[in-house]
């Protein structure tokens, strides 16, 4: 028995299927061109995730230096655009869950409330050597009012910690570490933030000097330590942060030449702090733990 076979034509009315997939394509190809530039967007951002990071960030803090202001959140502001538009809202989630990893060893917020009041009393100890009195204790008048100097830097968007420590903890140091040692990131990530803070010196309101700026740079060694030690977590350094600025060291003096030391008897006891972490702890400087590492897909800077 022989079969027949019928092949239809291309213009064949009858072939149902052939009239339909062409559609299908044609509808796949519109919409994959629709959202061509979103992705690519996207795609580019996420390859220059950092350099478009840093470059938010100066962009947005300096800002408003020509009416005499300094915009600190910056860092903040910027990660959040940057996470945005290349990760997303799973993004920010990893972000936020940085900034509240509250479990972590209570020894680290010992040390991240410890160690910079110890830094606080090496440089009065260092002034008060060179011939400085007694610091004064009116800033701590009544006692709890730094307590809630300290609260307030924890929530306050607006100032140092919490506007600061998201964005290049939270954000900078685990992608630059992904590519780079501890040591080295904590060398360029001091010196951006650095340069960052850089036109303060030449702002009277500030009352910054060259040591303090110098100050900076081994500060961010000091936080890049800690938040590699407690498995990257940004609520310890955040502690850390609110900490050191819950003192105003050189408001322990009045205006003179005690007052005027600090900055130095400042940088020295931040330099002491640094050395001992440098050489009593060098193996944490060579490989960052794999928590306080962001390997974010497709991403080259």
């Amino acid at each position: 028995m022989k079969t027949r076979i019928v092949q239809n034509e291309p213009n064949d009315p009858d072939s149902g299927q052939a009239s339909v997939t062409p559609t299908r394509q044609t509808d796949a190809v519109t919409g994959s061109s629709a959202a061509t530039p979103t992705n690519g967007f996207r795609a580019f951002v996420r390859r220059r995730e950092l350099v478009i990071f840093f470059a938010l960030t100066y962009l947005i803090g300096w800002s408003t230096l020509p009416f005499g202001s300094f915009l600190a959140f910056s860092p903040l502001v910027s990660a959040i655009i940057v996470i945005l538009v290349a990760e997303g809202l799973p993004g920010l989630v990893r972000l936020g869950r940085r900034v509240i990893r509250w479990r972590v060893n209570w020894i680290w917020y010992a040390a991240a409330i410890g160690l910079p009041l110890l830094v606080h009393a090496v440089g009065i100890s260092l002034n008060m050597a060179v011939g400085a009195p007694a610091p004064s204790m009116a800033q701590f008048q009544p006692w709890y009012a730094v307590l809630m100097v300290f609260g307030l830097s924890m929530v306050n968007p607006l100032e140092g910690p919490l506007g600061e420590e998201p964005g290049w903890r939270g954000f900078a140091q685990p992608r630059l570490q992904s590519k780079w040692s501890p040591l080295a990131s904590a060398a360029l990530l001091g010196l951006l933030i650095t340069a960052w803070h850089l036109p303060l010196v030449f702002m009277p309101q500030f009352d910054l000097s060259l040591p303090d700026i110098v100050t900076t740079v081994l500060v961010t060694f000091w936080y890049v330590w800690l938040f590699n030690r407690t498995g990257g977590s940004v609520l310890l350094t955040l502690i850390a942060h609110a900490t050191e600025g819950s003192v105003n060291f050189q408001g322990l003096w009045a205006a003179g030449p005690n007052a005027d030391r600090t900055s130095w008897t400042w940088l020295i006891s931040w330099a002491l702090l640094v050395a001992a972490l440098l050489i009593f702890d060098r193996k944490s400087w060579r490989t960052a733990p794999e928590s306080a590492i962001d390997r974010v897909p497709g991403r080259i800077s």
